[in-house]
């Protein structure tokens, strides 16, 4: 009888041990965090109307995909202006290249011709003057207007003979290079007005989802405001903060098991970022000891299996106890 009742108690003890052993296994090291998506901004070039909006919240998009338009009239118009200057600027720079015309070089011809000649009367009729001085046959105020109006034709005849040696001369290398500067500026200002014009229509840069659009239809958003936000990426990743005791044994490319709140089953990821330099443990991350310690921040990719989390769900990744 006392040997069946051994018998009997033993499942008893067994089961007792295993519970205590159970309670006194402690549980592998973990890192907490959330699920993320690489957030985009898109903000507004310039302060237009919306005129038209090609995408809903929530919905998914490809790169390049229209997101929405804003008004371009008054940048067309600025766009036209700024070609229109560029090019004037072209017009002037083939000028001066092209050097002066052959009439313009008659004309100054023609002018000297004339200068010369009424240089040559007034000093004639000034030096028919000049002997009638001493015998008082001429007053002195009238040599002295003789006199400065042979100067004068001397100086017109200068005059003239520089201007036509200077469209002899052709255009200054300086000028032309002034000109092709100006071409430059105007060119480069009408290309910022032809980028600015395709910016108005808002494209997404990547593949993703729409996460926000803050304006409606007519809306006039202010410069730099975002006018759509999108949730990039084929699926979510996961940032975890890692304790300080477990940074020296995860490294960039490890394979890793995340677990999803509300998820039976972990996810497969890869650590594709840990930082070098540690963070303040954030509070949804603090496991028992590590309340008072620092950790690193790490991004751990998730396969396409995981498309369909949304972002902001809690999530634990188990490490092997190097204490083994």
């Amino acid at each position: 009888m006392n040997n069946a009742r051994m018998i009997c108690r033993l499942p008893f003890v067994m089961l007792f041990a295993s519970l205590g052993l159970s309670a006194c296994r402690k549980p592998p090291p973990q890192a907490l965090g959330t699920l993320e998506y690489d957030r985009i901004t898109l903000p507004a070039p310039v302060a237009e109307r919306i005129v038209s909006i090609d995408a809903r919240e929530g919905g998914q998009v490809k790169a390049g995909q229209p997101l929405l338009q804003l008004d371009p009239t008054h940048t067309r118009a600025e766009l036209a202006a700024a070609m229109a200057q560029a090019q004037q600027q072209r017009e002037v720079l083939a000028e001066l290249e092209a050097g002066p015309r052959q009439e313009d070089i008659d004309k100054a011809r023609a002018n000297l011709a004339a200068a010369e000649a009424q240089a040559r009367e007034s000093r004639a009729y000034y030096n028919r003057l000049l002997p009638l001085k001493g015998k008082d046959y001429v007053a002195a105020a009238d040599l002295d207007r003789a006199r400065a109006t042979a100067g004068n034709a001397d100086g017109q005849v200068k005059a003239a003979r520089a201007a036509l040696d200077e469209l002899l001369h052709g255009t200054r290398p300086e000028q032309i290079a002034q000109a092709k500067a100006a071409v430059a500026s105007a060119e480069a200002q009408a290309s910022a007005q032809q980028v600015l014009l395709e910016k108005l229509s808002v494209v997404a840069p990547r593949a993703g989802r729409v996460d926000t659009i803050p304006y409606k239809l007519g809306d006039q958003a202010p410069v730099g405001a975002p006018v759509a936000i999108l949730l990039a990426g084929d699926a979510p990743y996961a940032r975890i903060y890692v304790p300080e005791q477990q940074r020296a044994g995860v490294r960039v490319g490890d394979a890793i098991q995340v677990y999803v709140a509300g998820r039976d089953r972990p996810y497969a990821g890869k650590v594709r970022m840990l930082r070098s330099e540690p963070d303040f443990t954030p509070y949804y991350a603090l496991i028992g000891d590590d309340a008072a310690r620092l950790s690193y921040l790490a991004e751990v990719t998730l396969g396409t299996d995981a498309r369909e989390l949304p972002a902001g769900l809690p999530v634990r990744v188990e490490f092997a106890d190097s204490a083994k």
